[in-house]
This record gives C-alpha cells, sequence and structure tokens, in this order.
C-alpha cells in the first residue's frame, strides 16, 4: 500500500469496502431498532444501551421533567429524591434569515443638516448575499464537495431560490477578493529553503450532464518544525485538469531549494537550472 504503484486504487478499494461497513452497520441499527420494540411489546420497557460519552465542549440545554408535587396516593407534598440525566447529540438545523439594516435619519430644525450613518461594508456590494451566505455557499462547494445545482436545489426546500448562475458569480467575486490573502500564502509557502509536494485525483463536476471527471488538486507543504524551525507551517492548494508536468513546473518557477516528493517525471525538468534538488519521499519508489 505505501509502495506500490496502484497505491491510488488501493484508497478507492478502501473507500468501496468502508462503504459496505456503512451498510453493514445500517443493517445492524435495523435489528436493534426491532429487539428494542420486540423488547417493549413483552416486558412494557426497553432496555437501557450504552452510549458514547458526548464532547463535554459543546453547549448543553436542560430540559427539567419534573413530577408532581403532591402524591397521587396520599395527597401529601413530596420532596425531592434526586435525578438522573440522559444526554441525546442534536443538530440545530442552520436557516435563513434576512438582515435588515436600517440607517435612520435625523435632521437639525436649525441649520437644516442632516445626519445618517454610512451603510455597513459588504463584500459584494449592492448584493443580497450576506457574508456568512456567501461563506456557507463556498465551504459547501469547496470542503463539502456539494456542487452549486445541489445548494439550490437544497435552498429551495425552505423557500429560497438561490440561483445557479448569481451562486457561481458570488463564488467567482469571493475568490477574487481572497486573491491578495491566496497570493500571499503562495508567496510564504514558496519561500521555504525546502518544500514537500504530491498531487491527489479529484472528481470534478463536469458542465451540464451532472458527471465526473478527474482532475488534480496539487499541494505544496511547508513545515520545518521537527527541525527546530519557529516559523509556522504553511499549505497552499492549486488545482489543475491533468498531471501534465507544466503544471507543477509552473507553480514551482520561483522556488528554490530542495522537493521532497515522489518520482513524478514532472519534477524532473525543475532541476536542470540547479536550483532545485529532488529529495525522494520515504513512501514512494521513482516511476
Amino acid at each position: 500500500m505505501h509502495f506500490g504503484r496502484k497505491s491510488a486504487q488501493v484508497d478507492r478499494q478502501i473507500d468501496r469496502l468502508e462503504t459496505q461497513l456503512e451498510d453493514l452497520a445500517a443493517g445492524s441499527g435495523v435489528a436493534d431498532v426491532r429487539r428494542a420494540r420486540a423488547r417493549a411489546s413483552s416486558s412494557g420497557a426497553s432496555a437501557a444501551s450504552a452510549k458514547e460519552a458526548l464532547p463535554p465542549h459543546l453547549p448543553r440545554e436542560d430540559r427539567v421533567l419534573e413530577p408532581d408535587s403532591i402524591c397521587p396516593k396520599c395527597d401529601n407534598a413530596m420532596d425531592l429524591l434526586g435525578e438522573d440525566v440522559s444526554e441525546q447529540l442534536a443538530r440545530v438545523t442552520a436557516m435563513f434569515k434576512v438582515i435588515r439594516t436600517i440607517r435612520r435619519k435625523r435632521i437639525c430644525s436649525s441649520c437644516g443638516h442632516i445626519g445618517q450613518r454610512p451603510m455597513p461594508g459588504l463584500p459584494i456590494e449592492r448584493s443580497i448575499a450576506h457574508p456568512s451566505l456567501l461563506a456557507e455557499i463556498i465551504v459547501s462547494k469547496y470542503a463539502n464537495h456539494t456542487p452549486l445545482y445541489r445548494q439550490s436545489e437544497i435552498a429551495a426546500r425552505d423557500g429560497v431560490r438561490l440561483d445557479r448562475a448569481t451562486m457561481a458569480r458570488w463564488v467567482g467575486q469571493s475568490e477574487e477578493l481572497c486573491r491578495l490573502l491566496t497570493e500571499a500564502l503562495r508567496r510564504y509557502t514558496m519561500s521555504a529553503a525546502k518544500l514537500h509536494a504530491d498531487d491527489t485525483l479529484i472528481p470534478v463536476l463536469a458542465p451540464g450532464d451532472k458527471k465526473t471527471k478527474t482532475g488534480r488538486l496539487w499541494v505544496y507543504v511547508r513545515d520545518d518544525r521537527r527541525s527546530g524551525s519557529s516559523e509556522p507551517a504553511a499549505v497552499w492548494f492549486a488545482y489543475s485538469p491533468d498531471r501534465k508536468g507544466i503544471h507543477p513546473q509552473t507553480h514551482l518557477a520561483g522556488f528554490e531549494g530542495v522537493l521532497q516528493a515522489d518520482g513524478y517525471a514532472g519534477f524532473n525538468e525543475l532541476t536542470e537550472s540547479g536550483k532545485v534538488r529532488l529529495a525522494s519521499c520515504w513512501d514512494h519508489y521513482p516511476e
């Protein structure tokens, strides 16, 4: 798995096995519910099951169920004896809301001066998109791999119309707004004397037919903390539609130092100038 050339195929096989395990676990859950129903119908109560400890950092919402304060048998007041506490993990669903910015005006009765606070800045001026909505769209698209057309369908279930083309334009505008930050991250990552590089397959939705094609995500890592460096680690990603050598050669055009990577031949041309030295990765053999 570590040294073979078919490691990507092994990863896909692992994904298939994990999916099968999920299906088996789901079938076990069905059996659990049926057994619990059978116990409840025969004994009138269900047995308690073992539960995992829930993370202590999560906020707690207490819902207290008070028994009657008067004894139903003798009509005397009942004293507190103790309590049993059980916890369930809840998920509060994200919801849409409209934020109205109301800018009141005031006028001076003496000189007629009109005062009004300026409109707070927005990432995209004259847009209905609040920063929180832009963040949700971008995280869903790139981190959670939810295409825009699916996000549009999810919003429609809440009665909100989010046009796919409009969201795509927001994504492009947000990308341009973040360009200074991503470019600063790229420069910082590439200024290291030692760099780790690799690429991985990534499914990309083909326009129009809702099918996927295979793209490449290139990753460049700067991290010398294990060598005693106090400089922050950094990671810069770049996408390409294929694995041609021109892509890493372009990404690393200004890099000088040691490049640790696998045996991909596309890195070899970088060494011709003498500014880049290749250091083979322990997990790969030259292809």
